[in-house]
């Protein structure tokens, strides 16, 4: 017996499998993660290293040196680049795409670990290392910007309202800054000065960072109670280091604001992101490989009001460039092009047949294999996009 035959002599069971052929299919056409392009996960590790103030020479060979020489010894790298610039470095490891990428971040946190020794002691914090897809772009890109507020200040709105509780959305990666605007104190030190009061650098940078610190005092033991002592040294702003002791001289004390320039500024002032003519903090968006692009840009529009409830008015919040747009249209177009070939399909069936009651059984058929077919891209975690929807159709 065919199984044309089969469905012929059995129309309820032919029936019910064809509703639960659309049932299913239009259960996993709304899972279908929406995309521009199909998914490709090549297994990416990139390992950044910062060390404020080094020139990129030295980055490349004080810090990207020892670390390619670590991970050139783990197994299943294909390609292995480093960048060096002006305080950054960043090691971009591609492995085999048969290769496990979460043993292979295990091998690179290991191999840093061992070249922590070889690495400058004056490394703030010890390489850090994500997984990263270099075939993804950003989704989605904010951008912050005050005409009264300070940079720093938007940059502290950016990093801790909208980055942090992006993040915690679902189907967000990631949330990169550009633009980044940190506040920090920075101190010029007039090298003839100090000089004349026989000081170096080194003695001014010991004397900045002692003033600076906020080790543990110790703690007052009575017959009745102990008593923990807390004294705060950290100082915010650059009037708190105008006076400053750096050092006695014949007997005199030598202020800091004696010797130096002492003003609020930001960490890396060699970064920059504009809006127009004006400057801002720009956020990009990434997403996770298996979700849906328009979900997540949907999702954090609409959280856009209340994130922007939580910074000042003078705050001004856009959105530069959704890629959910393009996406949105390209997926229509093919959608209205599939629609149309089902039709004209049906049409020339009809030209041919020259019965109605002929045509019904292709025109019934036709959507159900289409929608059945989405069943069967969400098991084997296909995505819908330009190019599944042209083979559809």
């Amino acid at each position: 017996m065919s199984l044309s035959e089969l469905c012929i002599r059995r129309p309820v069971m032919t029936t019910l499998l064809m509703l639960s052929f659309i049932v299913f299919g239009l259960f996993g056409y709304k899972q279908l993660p929406v995309s521009a392009l199909p998914r490709v996960d090549f297994p990416t590790i990139a390992v950044y290293a910062n060390l404020p103030g080094a020139s990129a020479d030295t980055m490349a060979s004080s810090v990207a040196g020892p670390l390619e020489r670590s991970f050139a010894t783990i197994p299943g790298i294909n390609m292995m680049t480093s960048s060096s610039n002006l305080g950054r470095t960043a090691v971009v490891m591609q492995f085999d795409l048969d290769r496990n990428i979460d043993g292979a971040a295990l091998d690179v946190q290991s191999n840093i670990s061992a070249t922590l020794k070889n690495l400058p002691p004056q490394l703030p914090a010890p390489p850090s290392f994500q997984k990263v897809n270099p075939a993804d772009s950003p989704i989605l890109f904010i951008a912050l910007a005050s005409k009264t507020l300070p940079l720093s200040q938007v940059d502290d709105y950016g990093e801790l309202v909208f980055a942090q509780q992006i993040s915690q959305l679902k189907g967000v990666a990631q949330v990169l800054i550009f633009g980044q605007q940190k506040f920090a104190v920075r101190v010029d030190v007039d090298s003839d000065k100090a000089a004349a009061r026989n000081l170096t650098l080194d003695n001014v940078q010991t004397a900045v960072a002692a003033a600076n610190s906020s080790t543990p005092v110790g703690a007052l033991q009575g017959v009745r109670q102990n008593l923990t002592v807390d004294a705060t040294g950290q100082m915010p702003h650059a009037a708190d280091y105008n006076n400053l002791v750096v050092a006695w001289r014949k007997g005199a004390p030598v202020r800091l604001n004696e010797i130096a320039k002492v003003y609020d500024s930001v960490e890396n002032n060699q970064l920059a992101a504009w809006v127009g003519a004006d400057r801002a903090i720009v956020l990009a968006i990434f997403r996770q490989s298996d979700a849906n692009t328009v979900d997540v840009v949907d999702t954090v529009k609409a959280k856009i009001p209340y994130y922007q409830s939580q910074l000042p008015p003078s705050v001004d919040v856009h959105i530069l460039n959704d890629r959910s747009v393009s996406i949105r249209q390209s997926i229509a177009d093919v959608q209205t092009t599939l629609g149309i070939s089902i039709v004209l399909v049906v049409l020339v069936i009809f030209v041919f047949l020259k019965s109605a009651s002929a045509t019904i059984i292709p025109a019934l058929a036709l959507p159900v294999s289409l929608i059945g077919t989405c069943a069967f891209m969400y098991v084997f975690s296909y995505s819908l996009d330009n190019i599944s929807l042209l083979a559809i159709t």
